[in-house]
């Protein structure tokens, strides 16, 4: 589940009273021997697309989607072509997976291992999280104008904005700063704040396991 770590501040408040948050993003597994194993052996399933290794390391009752069986026979069906499950869609999952296990992550509150580390931010509950962007780098630049030669506004380092305007073939997203400020950032650079996500947790026999892999869509 998410932890709260530092309270977003107000999105769209009169901006001299608004200040910017940066949240760096901090790999908090390499204080944890036993998780940082699973996690490279998990790696190294999704990278040979190894479904029995990755069978192996899920978790009785993992967790994929909200109406869906969950566990380790659902995962093989979603990351398996078959004729209602295109190439396309098992290619994307895939790499949907790799991306989020090469994430950095954190232990919540329970001592769950969550991937990626942005997740643990805690968004307003007036906030839209499907309208929410974590810039995922340092020193971005927030242009004026939705191209690489638009002035630059200011610079962004790990920080949520919100989308002001959805164009999904657009290489340059319009967005809001949470001091209020307008401009247009690459669209590499943006990670939606509802997407993939991934959970490693400890049974009570003391082994670790995957129990949570959600795409976000």
């Amino acid at each position: 589940m998410r932890a709260l770590i530092l309270p977003l501040v107000l999105f769209l408040a009169q901006p001299a009273l608004a200040q910017r948050q940066s949240f760096v993003p901090r790999d908090e597994a390499l204080a944890n021997t036993d998780v940082l194993a699973l996690r490279d052996r998990l790696r190294a399933a999704v990278a040979a697309r190894d479904l029995d290794g990755l069978a192996a390391a899920a978790c009785p009752d993992l967790s994929l989607s909200d109406d869906g069986p969950g566990g380790p026979d659902e995962l093989r069906q979603m990351l398996t072509p078959s004729g209602t499950n295109p190439q396309s869609a098992v290619d994307n999952r895939w790499q949907v997976l790799a991306e989020t296990l090469a994430s950095p992550g954190y232990f919540d509150a329970e001592g769950e291992f969550w991937m990626p580390y942005h997740w643990r931010i805690q968004l307003p509950a007036r906030i839209d999280p499907t309208q929410a962007f974590f810039v995922n780098g340092e020193n971005v630049n927030l242009r004026q104008a939705p191209d690489r030669s638009g002035d630059i506004l200011t610079r962004v380092s790990f920080e949520v904005v919100l989308a002001a305007g959805f164009d999904p073939e657009a290489e340059y997203r319009a967005v809001i700063l949470s001091d209020s400020t307008r401009g247009y950032l690459h669209r590499d650079y943006l990670t939606p704040m509802s997407g993939a996500r991934a959970a490693l947790v400890r049974s009570p026999e003391g082994i670790w396991q995957l129990c949570t892999f959600t795409t976000g869509r």
